[in-house]
């Protein structure tokens, strides 16, 4: 014993596994060479034939140091005891976080006293020690003194040492203080929660813009499967708005995450051609059923004029807007601050913003009518009324308009151009020179034209280049000029004039390839302006002799 009361000759090289995940090290002695002084002389020059040391000779660092290297590394406090319960190792982490140094705790039989409180000495040690000569680990809390008297509450994991004789040898016990393994465990229970049972999806993307982690949200979203999606560009997920994703991206792994999150409209592949519809029932994919807004279309047309038959298939859709936040991840362990991707947090707030766009679209062509109204009411000529509806109608709905009217007593199959805007360029509507409600000649429509066919059937058509969207629609020569309708036109809309039970006319609208195909909601608009236009027709039908110019 000596005078401080310690054990003597106490240090025994005990191999040390750490519950943290650090390697088991086991020490053994080195013994150094000494063919310098009396071998043959084969190692004084470097070793065997082949230049490398022999076994033995070589001057790495000791084992012991080695060993006492890692455990002062390690991120967790470590102590250990012999098989008497005397304090063998105190590395530094014990050392940060209770203050005793490896001077103050090794050589000390037991914790009571200095690092545990004489009342719960007998108890502390008794768990501690309760590890010896069992297998696997044990986990319990202890309440430790630290050297300025204070206490912390501690987790700590322990368990048996074994030498090479399969005998105990002593325990090694791992703890760190209980809040920060709490915050720990409370971090990885977050990032488990957000990667499997969040309402909103989450994507970790890499450096290369590739996602390499997606919870079970993001991958219904994208329609695809885990497989699919990861590891995979985001150019091959989406088609438009790529752009806007990726730049964003770029942003926040150079300068950091944005103050706000954004909403961003990507398009998705769609398997659907009815998918653009977002009126249609949807199965159990979420997706539209085929063939639905066509059966609708007609449907509602029986029924009142509200849907719109389709001259072509549906326009294929899958455009989302996810109100996205970004994160930036940094590894934790590095001193400079190493981008290691972004976190994607998205929630799909497609129906909401649909919603909004759909109120302020209805105010805008609600204010349109009214004014239109106001303005035709000014109109002395009825024909100029109906072109001041075609006027207004314009604003924010199509590139052109064109009035084709049936002639007076010869049916719904001629037609012929009374008003119509520019061919060259948008611009206003205005009367076509030699044509006029009475009578002019005929428009050279082929059998099968949505304007036909809306006369006929006394209802509206739609009718799109190709089921695509704009910038496929392109690829379709001739499609506008064999329709006798403006060049670069790609999607058309036909509404009936009908006034006292008979069909006067058809008013056209025309988009190009930077709008949108028209859909119910475009229907029901153009509707209320042929209604309008179709009253103005009527009175100057039924007066010709009232306009300025019969008189």
């Amino acid at each position: 014993m000596r005078p401080d009361g310690r054990e003597g000759s106490n240090k025994p090289q005990y191999a040390a596994r750490c519950a943290q995940g650090v390697p088991q090290v086991t020490t053994r002695p080195r013994t150094h060479a000494q063919s310098s002084s009396e071998g043959d002389g084969s190692g004084a020059e470097g070793g065997g034939p082949d230049g490398r040391e022999e076994s033995g000779e070589r001057d790495g660092p000791d084992d012991g140091l080695l060993l006492a290297a890692l455990l002062d590394g390690m991120d967790a406090a470590l102590c250990a005891f012999d098989a008497d319960g005397v304090v063998t190792h105190w590395n530094r982490e014990a050392e940060r976080i209770l203050g005793w140094t490896a001077d103050d705790a090794v050589g000390r039989k037991g914790l009571a006293g200095w690092a545990v409180r004489p009342a719960d000495a007998e108890e502390t040690e008794a768990r501690l020690l309760g590890a010896l000569g069992t297998s696997g680990r044990e986990v319990h809390e202890a309440a430790l003194l630290t050297k300025d008297g204070g206490r912390v509450l501690v987790r700590v994991q322990s368990a048996g040492v074994a030498g090479a004789d399969g005998g105990a040898h002593g325990v090694y016990c791992a703890f760190s203080d209980i809040h920060a393994q709490t915050d720990l465990e409370r971090s990885v229970a977050l990032s488990e929660a957000l990667l499997e049972d969040a309402p909103w999806g989450v994507v970790v993307v890499d450096a290369d813009l590739r996602p390499v982690v997606a919870n079970a949200h993001a991958v219904r979203a994208f329609r695809r499967t885990r497989t699919e999606l990861l590891g995979q560009p985001l150019g091959e997920l989406f088609g438009q708005g790529r752009e806007e994703l990726e730049g964003a991206l770029q942003h926040v792994l150079a300068e950091g995450a944005p103050p706000a999150p954004a909403e961003l409209w990507l398009t998705l592949p769609a398997a659907d051609p009815s998918a653009e519809d977002p009126e249609a029932p949807r199965g159990r994919t979420g997706q539209p059923r085929g063939g639905e807004a066509r059966r609708r279309g007609r449907s509602g047309a029986r029924a009142g004029g509200q849907g719109a038959a389709d001259e072509g298939p549906a326009p294929e859709g899958g455009r989302r807007c996810w109100r996205s936040g970004f994160l930036r991840l940094a590894s934790p362990l590095s001193e400079e601050p190493v981008p290691l991707g972004v976190a994607w947090l998205f929630q799909d707030v497609t129906d909401a913003k649909q919603a909004e766009q759909e109120t302020a679209r209805l105010r805008f062509r609600d204010n349109q009518l009214h004014r239109a109204a106001r303005a035709a009411a000014e109109c002395e000529d009825p024909m100029e009324a109906a072109t001041v509806h075609l006027d207004f109608a314009l604003a924010g709905f199509a590139d052109h308009a064109l009035l084709d009217l049936t002639l007076p007593g010869a049916g719904a199959s001629r037609l012929v151009r009374a008003v119509a805007t520019p061919a060259a360029a948008p611009g206003a509507a205005s009367p076509v020179t030699g044509s006029g409600v009475c009578g002019g000649i005929p428009v050279g429509y082929g059998q099968g034209h949505p304007a036909l066919l809306a006369a006929e059937r006394g209802t509206s058509v739609r009718s799109g280049a190709s089921p695509g969207s704009g910038q496929e629609a392109r690829t379709a020569p001739g499609w506008a000029a064999a329709r006798k309708w403006p060049e670069g036109t790609v999607h058309g809309l036909c509404a009936v004039l009908r006034s006292r039970g008979r069909t006067l006319g058809v008013v056209t609208f025309l988009r190009g390839p930077a709008r949108r195909p028209f859909d119910r909601r475009d229907t029901a608009y153009a509707e209320d302006v042929a209604v309008r236009v179709a009253a103005a027709v009527d009175l100057a039908r039924a007066h010709p002799a009232d306009r300025p110019d019969q008189r």
